[in-house]
């Protein structure tokens, strides 16, 4: 809310967040739309601008950070880098994205058809890899999350649920199913 005076803040309801971020983008009339989860904090006041920069400079269709943790315990820090270290193999593949901070080219979003709002777990993953892996970066930076899903779920699931996520990445039946990720 601190851009309320720069930019036309708005909340808007949505539900799941495949149908927020849908409304969201509806509304942008702007070439790029910048998803942030709400518990995330920027590690760099520069890093929304150098974002910016970077895709407007190289025509791209999908920009990312890392993921950090600041009171996180060392395990949790191992297992964001992790998924961070994954995050870069990516790009010579299916890229992925996490909704925790997600920009994309409106043009692409609405080729793409925005989030699929069946999707409850991973939708975020789900759109940005099908974008094109050579109009994908990864700007390093990062954001601060909170512990919020190793606290909820574990470790473990959180673990299992990123390596099916990643394995499954062509069944489209996978992304439709419950994996009772709010539960």
């Amino acid at each position: 809310m601190s851009f309320r005076d720069r930019l036309n803040v708005q909340v808007i309801a949505g539900g799941m967040p495949s149908v927020g971020r849908n409304r969201g983008a509806a509304r942008a009339d702007t070439p790029y739309v910048l998803f942030l989860d709400a518990d995330i904090e920027l590690a760099s006041a520069s890093l929304i601008r150098r974002v910016m920069e970077r895709a407007e400079r190289e025509a791209l269709q999908c920009v990312t950070t890392n993921i950090l943790c600041r009171d996180c315990t060392l395990f949790d820090k191992v297992m964001y880098g992790t998924n961070n270290f994954f995050q870069y193999l990516s790009t010579l593949h299916r890229p992925f994205a996490t909704g925790m901070f997600m920009l994309v080219e409106m043009v692409t979003f609405r080729a793409l058809g925005g989030f699929h709002e069946q999707v409850h777990f991973a939708e975020d993953y789900l759109l940005s890899s099908q974008t094109d892996r050579n109009k994908f970066a990864i700007v390093r930076g990062g954001v601060y999350t909170t512990n919020r899903r190793f606290e909820k779920m574990g470790h473990f699931r959180v673990a299992r649920l990123f390596l099916s996520t990643a394995l499954n990445f062509r069944n489209q039946e996978y992304f439709l199913r419950d994996h009772k990720y709010w539960a």
